[in-house]
């Protein structure tokens, strides 16, 4: 009997050989993926978005949002600026107040100036679907409703008297890629 127990403890494994072997076999998948180590080297993929005046500053009233087209004018590529009449996240011109979105919630696709814009919050919506608001002077998050990602916030820049819009942040709703 003493026999078959020493048989079996020498050929099965116990918790601390299978941790063991567990450590050794993730070191050896972490060890191989840094470079000079033999993984390969894998490149960034990147999206060049078109550069696009959208407005100009002395055009835009605080708290009255402009529509316009961008990155393209496929389905859901609606877009505003506003100027807010505070700071804001990713904000330009000189008082870092004037922000463009994705007019579509990320939830359902919903219009969100169909809700309004309600400049003493700062906030777009409700959305027409189901009622979620997002605030735009943080990047676009969820202040409430269904949505759990922010809007897509679109990145401006101004030269001169102009804004430009070259790029977004976030994926615009209902696709796969924004371009």
């Amino acid at each position: 009997m003493e026999k078959k127990e020493e048989k079996c403890f020498s050929l099965c494994s116990n918790r601390r050989q299978f941790l063991l072997a567990s450590g050794v076999a993730t070191a050896t998948v972490v060890l191989s993926g840094i470079p000079g180590m033999g993984a390969k080297k894998a490149e960034a993929i990147t999206t060049g978005y078109p550069r696009q005046k959208v407005a100009s500053l002395s055009s835009l009233k605080t708290g009255k949002p402009v529509e316009f087209k961008y990155p393209d004018t496929k389905k859901y590529s609606g877009s505003f600026i506003v100027k807010l009449g505070t700071e804001a996240g990713g904000g330009v011109g000189p008082a870092k107040d004037v922000v463009a979105f994705n007019n579509f919630c990320q939830h359902m696709g919903g219009k969100m100036l169909d809700g309004g814009y309600k400049a003493a919050d700062k906030a777009v919506g409700p959305c027409p679907y189901h009622q979620t608001t997002f605030d735009l002077t943080r990047h676009g998050i969820v202040i409430s409703g269904h949505s759990t990602e922010s809007i897509s916030q679109i990145l401006l820049e101004v030269e001169g008297n102009d804004v430009y819009a070259y790029g977004m942040m976030g994926l615009i709703y209902g696709r796969h890629s924004n371009l």
